[in-house]
């Protein structure tokens, strides 16, 4: 085997295992994503109720609205997550390609 072959194969190995790792980081950011999708459906179902318990009078204004402004930030900080995941998983893909071009 040359060293050129010597070369190339270490750097493939290298560029499977950084994959390796970027695959690892992006399946746990899922997991977390799921996750936090899960406790936002959660909060859903209790705004319902805390909807219904405000129709009919249980309820003030001042806790809906502060329930509501613990939601709208939730929701920006879920969005920004995916954000995030979708980033990950594009530079991802930009790194198969590569590896998939270098054979």
């Amino acid at each position: 085997m040359s060293n050129a072959e010597g070369r190339e194969e270490a750097l493939e190995r290298q560029g499977f295992q950084a994959l390796d790792e970027a695959v690892v980081r992006a399946l746990g950011e899922i997991k977390s994503l799921r996750q936090r999708a899960l406790d936002a459906e959660g909060r859903r179902a209790e705004l319902e109720a805390l909807l219904k318990s405000f129709e009919s009078g249980e309820e003030t204004v001042g806790g809906m609205k502060r329930r509501l402004a613990r939601l709208e930030k939730e929701n920006r900080d879920l969005r920004s997550c995916v954000g995030q995941g979708r980033e990950t998983v594009e530079r991802m893909l930009a790194r198969i390609g590569f590896l998939e071009d270098q054979k």
